[in-house]
This record gives C-alpha cells, sequence and structure tokens, in this order.
C-alpha cells in the first residue's frame, strides 16, 4: 500500500473513533408518577446513573446519552398521557426508549410501533403485554409478596384462620406477582385463611378511600387479622385511616419501603413488614443495560432486582431505597429458606 493511502486509510479511521467518541445517544424515558415516592427514588437512581456513565464515557471515549424525560401522571389520564409520549418519542426517533408502563396493556400499540421503526424498548418496573421489549428488568415482585406471607405465617398459628383483606392493583404485573407470592407463601406453609374483602388502591387517594371503606365494613376490632396491600403508595394511606381510627390490633404487611412505612414498623403502628424494593438500583439497572445495548453489548431479555424484608428484627440492616444491596443475612423468623440473599436474578438470558 502506498504511503498517502496508508495515511488516508488511518486518518479515516481516526476520524471514525472521534465521531464514535463524540456521538450522543438520545434516550427517551417514559416515567409512571411522580406521587408514588417508591417510582421517585427509581428515577433518581436512573438518572444518577447517566451521570456516572456520562462521565466515564467521557473518560473512556464512548458515546454520552441524552435523557427525554416524560412523566405520566397517575389515573385513566395518566394511561392515555403515556401513550402520546411514547408516540411522540418514536416520531423523533430516539435512539431507545426506557418505559416504566402505566398499564401492562396500554403500552402494546406503541411497542410494536416502536419495534417496526427499530428503536429498541426496555422496560422496568412493569413489562409491556404485547410487542417486543428489547429488555425487562423489575425487582422480584413474587418474593416481594412471598416473604410478607412467609413472615405472617411465622407469626399466627397455623391452624388459626387469619381473617384478610387484600388491597390489589390488577392492572400491571408487578402487582399482580406480589400478591401471587403472598398466597402462595401461606399456601405453602399450611396457614388458614379466609379473604374477608378485597380493594384497588396503589396511590394515597385510591389507598384513603380504601381505608375508609375498610373501616365502614369491619367497624368491630378483631374483625379483620391481617391487610396485605400491594405497595406503599395506596397502603400508607390505608395505615392512616385504620391508626386514626385506633384499629392498632390489625396486623399490617406491604411492599415499597418507603421511609413512611419503616418508621411505622419502627413505632410498631399496623405495619409488621414491608418487602422494600431497591428502587434507585432498579432505576440504574435500567439505565445499564439500555446503554450496553447501544454500545453493543449482549444484555438479559428478563432480570430482577431482589427486594428486602423490613421487619423489627432487621430495621438496623436495611440500607435504605438507594442501596447498596446488602451481601445476605439469616433471617430472623421460622422459615423454610433461613438465609435472604441480595443477588440479581436473570429469568431469561
Amino acid at each position: 500500500m502506498r504511503k498517502w493511502q496508508s495515511f488516508l486509510l488511518g486518518s479515516l479511521c481516526l476520524f471514525s473513533i472521534a465521531i464514535h467518541a463524540n456521538e450522543t445517544k438520545t434516550i427517551g424515558v417514559l416515567y409512571w408518577s411522580m406521587n408514588i415516592p417508591g417510582q421517585v427514588a427509581m428515577r433518581k437512581g436512573l438518572e444518577a446513573e447517566a451521570e456516572k456513565i456520562n462521565q466515564q464515557a467521557a473518560e473512556k471515549n464512548l458515546p454520552m446519552i441524552r435523557l427525554m424525560p416524560y412523566v405520566a401522571g397517575d389515573g385513566d389520564e395518566g394511561v392515555e398521557r403515556q401513550i402520546t409520549q411514547m408516540q411522540q418519542l418514536i416520531e423523533q426517533k430516539v435512539d431507545a426508549i426506557i418505559a416504566q408502563p402505566t398499564d401492562n396493556a396500554a403500552l402494546a400499540y406503541p411497542l410494536i410501533e416502536a419495534n417496526k421503526a427499530n428503536i429498541p424498548v426496555i422496560a422496568y418496573d412493569q413489562y409491556i403485554k404485547k410487542g417486543e421489549l428489547a429488555a425487562y428488568v423489575t425487582s422480584n415482585n413474587y418474593q416481594a409478596g412471598y416473604l410478607d406471607g412467609e413472615y405472617v405465617a411465622a407469626n399466627f398459628d397455623a391452624d388459626y384462620t387469619i381473617k384478610l383483606i387484600i388491597v390489589e392493583y390488577p392492572l400491571v404485573s408487578s402487582t399482580v406477582q406480589r400478591v401471587n407470592g403472598f398466597i402462595d407463601a401461606l399456601d405453602e406453609y399450611d396457614q388458614a385463611y379466609d379473604i374477608l374483602s378485597t380493594y384497588e388502591a396503589v396511590e394515597p387517594v385510591s389507598g384513603k378511600e380504601a381505608g375508609l371503606q375498610i373501616l365502614q365494613e369491619y367497624p368491630e376490632k378483631g374483625s379483620v387479622d391481617v391487610i396485605f396491600t400491594v405497595n406503599d403508595g395506596g397502603g400508607l394511606s390505608v395505615v392512616d385511616e385504620l391508626a386514626n381510627a385506633g384499629r392498632d390490633e390489625i396486623f399490617i404487611a406491604t411492599i415499597d419501603g418507603d421511609p413512611k412505612s419503616v418508621e411505622n414498623i419502627k413505632q410498631k403502628r399496623l405495619t409488621r413488614i414491608d418487602s422494600a424494593q431497591f428502587c434507585g438500583p432498579l432505576g440504574a439497572e435500567a439505565l445499564k443495560l439500555t446503554y450496553a445495548l447501544l454500545i453493543g453489548e449482549d444484555i438479559p431479555a428478563h432480570s430482577e432486582v431482589p427486594v428486602f424484608p423490613i421487619t423489627q428484627e432487621t430495621l438496623d440492616i436495611y440500607p435504605g431505597w438507594m442501596g447498596p444491596v446488602p451481601d445476605k443475612f439469616t433471617k430472623p423468623w421460622a422459615s423454610n429458606d433461613t438465609e435472604w440473599r441480595g443477588e440479581m436474578s436473570v429469568i431469561e438470558e
């Protein structure tokens, strides 16, 4: 090869590397709610990870990232708004979309449209029913429900039939899995129970309504033994209504790890266990996967972040929503699996 050809080829390669190093990838981020504290913590974790990625990218001459965040909001309006937001991101031809779906089915058509446009979509916290996700990462929601059910079973005689109320939210996958885990644990530990009623709540307004309904329909002390709430977003309001009415005999099992719920456990204010998400690490993991995909790395199709059972016995080793995730500890209650382990789970490669 002639010297000038070699020089030109080398110059073109250097030019290509420079373009790659200065390239900025645009990632659209669809958040669900900023009224649910756990979801706010997920956003903080995701956006803090963006700063880390950009710092490392600058040092290693890798592509930078720019986030385009949208917040859907609560209720039916939020569901409709998020559909529009995802369509806008597709029209803007972003490099990738990270979605925290407000509804498992609502984003199905926009996901199919993103697939047609070759825009990878990574879902976190909830999945999307139709279309093809590049990856899905969530908390181990089944584990969260199971740990709650296990702890309930450890605190009641198996022969006693627990008078149980479930405060659920059947519109998203995470909360459905939490109920499944809770009931499976009661069944596997041969704990007798009778489901008196179910209510639907996932944020403060519906939680307050559920709490008031419970008091109206079960006004007598001792008429309810246990209430399982699928998240703190609605569950904290249920606790407030019951506590204000003096119903401190009720055993509350919940999920998320909201600091207010942790304080309720400390004060022995109805809540006995809260299986906490590591919200910050979950948001961060969603962005890590997205960035890895954008720079050509292989990523798992489905992975899960462990959850931590906060009780009176484990308060001193719980690190909080933002982590870090602990290694392991021995459960101080009766359990068929005596050790809790803080390991990421790859469900599907």
